[in-house]
């Protein structure tokens, strides 16, 4: 008798067994088919057995891999409702026009790309014509993650229903006049037809499953009826290689995001060849997708291959299609029919008396253009599948050929993707292949013809009237504009009257902004904190009881410190979405609440708060994601510069996401010294992005742990905190510690925690060297750049206008001198502008551990160094005596 539960120990060997005579008796029956129908047979019924069990929802490990056939088999696919002749020409002139719009294009070098959309263009067909909610409904309608590389084709839909000009399809690629097309889908460039900028490959994916979630939480919270919104990604089998393609694809079945569909272009290339050469992309998907939750639904084969799958009587065929790596059958594909008898049948016997029965012209149909992608109804059936699945996302693994109806020169070619444009010839076969009325004549000029059928033929009426019974044209994307009301001053009036003697840190100081304002009664309930599980690092923990974190099954278990005030609480209308250790998830939740005040037309104001030096640098390219689909919000760098973090070391000592965020023409950067900037900025960030004439900007504000005491905002300063640059105060006010009238003088300019070492440095020039020291806050370096740009620019129009931190300067007397916790870099962003001497210390290099003095000193920003470097300054005018310089060294040990 066989042993039931196999030779090695498992898992099972724990588990007590109340019938070992009936397992033994299973055992042997297994042991029984295997001898006398072979492994195949006894495969095939535990195959069946663990299906089935699975459908009964036994609690039993999931197959991670099914065969390689379609999920739905034609048997049981559903009725098509649709007119498959009338949605076949329309798809053939999506084709033709997303083909022509690129090899135009292709005269003024300018490209694009074809095969993509032309292996994909029943999967965006099918779903435009039976499944895309538009915006004109009730509700927000469905979103549209759109793949980059398949613009082409979403432009030829919006010319057929009149969206487009023709002169827009020839002005592709070529946005300066104005009216152009954008490459890809960018919404900052066309904003009236794209929601989502999908083109930098692996963003697509992770924000749409964090959308479908935030949909839920608009819902879970009841700002938002949510309910009718499906969330479709589309996505390219490479694609899928970015680790933020599936790096949240257990949050989507962890809370059964239902709303939520992916469907992969299984075409089996990436942009250079096949996706896994030697492997298969699909079933490696399937297990992964299956193994993270997901609902998964295969369509591969067409219809042609039914009657192959009717003769495989033995499962010779299935198998053999397991087996058989992505290359190779990307080959086929190519290949005549006698190379696929000799090189897929001819393995086996069994094979080879299939073949035998089928004709070179059914082999041809098979290997060449039938795929499960390429068929509407299967599409059909697929997209309905994971509409009516309920408890978990879905994936539909389609798969297509790359180049589909471009012709032999294109379909399935490695080259495929950089190849720009066809010729006349091809253009007239995929015409013929294609059916469309298109006469020789019309390429007399040398040049290919768009295609319309014209605004009132058949073709044009049964779109309309099927996106009108959708709810309107899709993509769509459309702002009705909610002005928030600003919050109640008492809101921000702790902060403007400073801390007094206790010392407060200005991360502390923006919490307790945000927990002020999250009490308003007009606004409250529209802010969403974001934070990757340091919501304590931040101080954010009296947040947890007041506001609940996010959860869509509420609180399922009795938290271990519930007995204290600020427990861990969970809420199914929750506000904080603690995100655990995941950056580009909470960047990803971010940018679906930037944006809510377009996708669902509710304004929302999140605030994301992490370490910042796990912030622009780790998340950059959602950051830009975020200015292209025109988000507004505050990202908050908190734990912010690079001597502030003590004992980290280098991997969070952050002295450079400044500059990188100065890259990003939307975000309004700021660098706060006091509790009183920290309201203003953010009172004036709301004005400017919630108010009556909104900006499609966001803000980035970095805040420090370093206790200090908050002084009381001064008079007259706001202008100066909000342009980037204000005197916060002058050596005068240093009362009887003030030097000689006849001083030498100097600015000193600081940002951030570094204007408590200016201050200090203030104290130090005037008491040991009578040196006449003011003192500037320089809120916002990226600001006072940014309007210094803009009066360049002017100038060239003709227009002279002199730049705010000129002006603020004008009079001051004696060289400046900049200092910050960042690298130099980022305050010689104004050098130029500045009229009177200009230098600057910064923390150039390698963070390290250390204390915060010691880390100072190292990199000579500490009052000390700041004081030889300003000593060194009025030295080289001729201020002061040279030899000063040398005795401030030796007297401070530097």
């Amino acid at each position: 008798m066989s042993d039931p539960v196999g030779k090695l120990p498992s898992e099972l060997d724990q588990l007590p067994d109340r019938d070992s005579e009936e397992t033994a008796e299973w055992a042997a029956s297994l042991d029984a088919v295997a001898k006398a129908a072979g492994t195949r047979r006894a495969e095939y019924l535990l195959r069946r057995t663990l299906q089935h069990a699975e459908a009964a929802g036994l609690a039993l490990p999931k197959l991670l891999e099914t065969d390689y056939v379609n999920t739905i088999p034609t048997a049981a696919e559903p009725e098509f409702p649709g007119d498959e002749e009338m949605e076949a020409k329309i798809t053939a002139w999506n084709r033709w026009n997303a083909a022509a719009m690129v090899t135009r294009g292709s005269k003024y070098g300018v490209g694009g790309h074809i095969a993509t959309f032309a292996s994909a263009a029943w999967l965006y067909e099918t779903g435009f014509q039976h499944f895309f909610r538009g915006k004109e409904a009730d509700g927000s309608g469905d979103q549209l993650y759109i793949q980059g590389h398949a613009s082409p084709g979403i432009y030829a839909r919006a010319f057929l229903d009149g969206r487009i000009s023709e002169q827009q399809l020839d002005n592709f690629r070529q946005e300066s006049g104005g009216n152009g097309l954008p490459s890809y889908p960018h919404p900052r460039r066309l904003p009236w037809l794209w929601e989502f900028p999908t083109v930098s490959m692996g963003l697509g994916p992770l924000s749409a499953i964090y959308q479908a979630r935030f949909n839920r939480y608009l819902q879970n919270r009841n700002i938002k009826d949510t309910s009718n919104s499906h969330v479709w990604a589309f996505l390219g089998d490479g694609e899928m290689d970015e680790p933020e393609s599936t790096a949240a694809l257990a949050l989507a079945s962890r809370e059964q995001l239902d709303n939520l569909t992916f469907v992969i272009n299984c075409n089996l290339q990436r942009l250079d060849g096949p996706v896994r050469a030697n492997f298969r992309v699909v079933q490696e998907l399937e297990a992964q997708f299956r193994g993270a939750g997901w609902n998964v639904v295969k369509t591969l084969w067409g219809t042609a291959w039914d009657e192959l799958f009717q003769l495989d009587t033995t499962g010779a065929l299935v198998r053999r299609l397991r087996e058989v790596p992505d290359a190779q059958f990307q080959t086929y594909a190519t290949r005549d029919v006698a190379y696929i008898r000799q090189h897929f049948f001819g393995v086996n016997a069994e094979l080879v008396q299939l073949a035998g029965v089928l004709s070179d012209a059914k082999i041809a149909e098979c290997f060449h253009t039938s795929r499960g992608g390429h068929e509407p109804r299967k599409v059909h059936a697929a997209y309905k599948a994971a509409l009516e699945h309920k408890g978990a996302p879905t994936v539909i693994l389609a798969q297509t050929v790359k180049g589909y109806t471009l012709g032999a020169g294109f379909e399935s070619k490695n080259a495929n993707h950089q190849m720009k444009k066809l010729t006349i010839d091809e253009f007239k076969d995929m015409r013929d292949l294609l059916g469309l009325p298109i006469p020789d004549s019309a390429f007399a000029d040398g040049r290919v013809p768009y295609g319309h059928p014209g605004a009132n033929s058949p073709e044009v009426q049964y779109l309309n009237e099927r996106r009108a019974a959708l709810g309107g044209p899709a993509p769509a994307r459309k702002v009705h504009h909610v002005a928030l009301p600003a919050p109640a001053e008492r809101s921000f009036a702790p902060l403007l009257k400073g801390s007094g003697k206790q010392e407060m840190a200005t991360t502390m100081a923006f919490v307790r902004l945000v927990k002020d304002l999250m009490r308003d009664k007009e606004t409250g309930k529209r802010w969403v904190p974001i934070v990757p599980d340091e919501a304590r690092t931040f101080g954010m923990e009296s947040l947890f009881p007041s506001a609940g974190i996010y959860s869509p099954l509420g609180q399922t278990y009795e938290p271990v410190d519930r007995d204290q005030l600020m427990y861990y609480k969970e809420a199914k209308d929750g506000q904080i979405l603690n995100e655990g250790i995941t950056e580009a998830g909470a960047m990803a939740d971010f940018i679906a609440a930037c944006t809510s005040y377009a996708t669902h037309g509710e304004p929302m104001i999140p605030f994301y708060i992490f370490y910042s030096m796990f912030g622009w640098q780790r998340t950059a390219d959602q950051m830009w994601q975020l200015a292209d689909q025109l988000g507004k919000g505050f990202i908050v760098g908190a734990t912010a510069g690079r001597t502030t973090l003590t004992g980290e070391g280098l991997q969070h000592a952050d002295g450079h996401s400044h500059l990188i965020a100065s890259t990003n023409p939307a975000s309004l950067n700021y660098d706060p010294a006091f509790a009183y900037e920290i309201a203003v900025i953010v009172k004036d960030g709301l004005r400017r992005m919630y108010g009556e004439t909104p900006e499609d900007v966001f803000y980035y504000l970095t805040v420090y742990n370093e206790p200090k005491p908050q002084p009381a905002m001064p008079e007259g300063v706001e202008e100066g905190i909000v342009k980037g640059l204000y005197r916060f105060n002058t050596a005068a006010d240093l009362g009887e510690a003030a030097p000689a009238a006849d001083a030498a003088k100097i600015q000193l300019m600081a940002s951030g925690t570094a204007i408590h070492w200016v201050l200090e440095a203030q104290r130090l020039l005037a008491a040991d060297w009578n040196v006449a020291a003011d003192v500037w806050s320089a809120t916002s370096w990226g600001e006072l750049r940014r309007d210094a740009l803009e009066c360049d620019e002017a100038l060239l129009r003709g227009e002279v206008r002199t730049p705010y931190v000129t002006r603020a300067l004008e009079g001051a007397q004696g060289p400046v001198l900049a200092v910050s916790d960042w690298m130099r870099q980022v305050p010689d962003q104004i050098s130029q502008w500045v009229e009177q001497d200009y230098t600057s210390l910064g923390t150039d290099g390698f963070g390290l551990s250390d204390t915060r003095e010691g880390a100072r000193r190292h990199f000579g920003v500490d009052a000390q160094s700041i004081v030889v470097a300003a000593l060194a300054q009025l030295a080289r005018r001729g201020e002061v005596p040279a030899s000063a310089v040398k005795e401030a060294r030796e007297r401070y040990a530097l």
